[in-house]
């Protein structure tokens, strides 16, 4: 990962802030959506970080895979099932995924750390 979890941690929390601030009545409903999406629920809410997960890879979006891998180890998922997760996404989002999923290991790495 090009930043540091704590530089990542830092910056999303401060923008996301930043962003709540202005008090855009759309936004604050995408976030709020996005918060109970991800509560305890039919699904635990550590199922719902691993979809989360696959659909990041998926899309290729370095920030949400560092944020639902971050939130994945939180709810206790273990290294196994993340790289099985990880494979689910690769299979589903073909070889792109492949320097995506670089940057999600050593991310994984630096967590464990």
């Amino acid at each position: 990962m090009s930043r540091s979890l704590e530089e990542f941690r830092e910056f999303r929390e401060r923008m996301n802030q930043r962003i709540l601030d202005e008090e855009n009545l759309e936004i604050r409903r995408f976030f709020a959506l996005d918060d109970r999406t991800y509560r305890e629920g039919a699904l635990p809410t550590r199922t719902k970080e691993l979809l989360g997960l696959v659909a990041s890879l998926v899309l290729r979006c370095d920030d949400c895979i560092s944020y639902h891998l971050i939130r994945c180890r939180e709810e206790g998922v273990s290294r196994d099932e993340l790289f099985e997760t990880f494979s689910v996404g690769l299979v589903v989002g073909g070889s792109i995924v492949i320097p995506h999923l670089r940057r999600a290991v050593e991310l994984l790495d630096e967590l464990e750390d």
